[in-house]
């Protein structure tokens, strides 16, 4: 089955269009690492998809279902969970709190869902560990475990991780990469926008590139290792 079907989407800023006919899908339980230079769209697509940016043409479906230009409460309802770049934690609050309120948001689904407070714990002990600290006093690896974890109290089928490992140390990021192979275990559906190819090797089955608002390129992940000089004409990297 396919959880999600991104048809000839089209999105942007005021006058400038930044997602120009985007042709996206990803299979139920499938992990898809999403690649780019910086500005080719990565985030305006996850933001797109989120509900948080207007399509000005194509179509959203999750699990079959149209999505396309629903509010962003409503396509968290249907079962997307967003982890934002910069983790966007609400600073103030502590960690109980935040994933207290994360899971009453989302009433009923969240209560009949996968992932509780109690599980979230289990998956990230450290913040049981910190469950009284406030949130912006957290180490930014702490925080984004937070982050992931206010997500999946919503419990979503469809998880959109935008560059997660962003400013971590690399034995953080593999604590990611431990967290996000369980999760697909778990039968999560997983967008992950990366910069750290390492990271969306460890994670993804196959790996998908933009350029200028399209995908371009897209292949198994072993594939994509083995062929370095499309890395490198795609990517600029070695």
């Amino acid at each position: 089955m396919t959880a999600v079907d991104v048809q000839a989407l089209t999105a942007g800023y005021d006058r400038s269009t930044v997602l120009d006919g985007v042709d996206l899908s990803i299979g139920t339980g499938g992990a898809l690492g999403l690649l780019g230079r910086n500005g080719v769209g990565k985030s305006t697509l996850v933001m797109t998809l989120m509900g948080l940016v207007a399509p000005t043409s194509g179509r959203v479906l999750l699990d079959g279902r149209d999505v396309t230009g629903l509010r962003p409460d409503l396509v968290a309802r249907a079962g997307v969970g967003l982890v934002p770049q910069g983790r966007r934690i609400w600073a103030p609050l502590t960690v109980a709190e935040t994933l207290a309120l994360a899971a009453r948001g989302h009433g009923r689904r969240a209560a009949a869902g996968r992932f509780t407070i109690d599980s979230v714990y289990e998956l990230l002990p450290r913040l049981r560990e910190r469950h009284g600290q406030q949130a912006g006093q957290l180490s930014g690896g702490e925080q984004q475990m937070l982050a992931i974890a206010r997500a999946l109290l919503t419990d979503p089928a469809v998880l959109l991780l935008d560059e997660p490992s962003d400013g971590l140390a690399p034995a953080v990021v593999d604590q990611i990469a431990e967290l996000l192979q369980t999760l697909r275990g778990e039968g999560v559906t997983l967008l992950l926008v990366e910069q750290d190819l390492h990271l969306a090797f460890a994670v993804c089955e196959e790996i998908a590139v933009m350029e200028k608002g399209r995908i371009v390129h897209r292949c198994p992940t072993p594939e994509f290792r083995a062929d370095r000089a499309t890395a490198h004409r795609l990517l600029g990297v070695a």
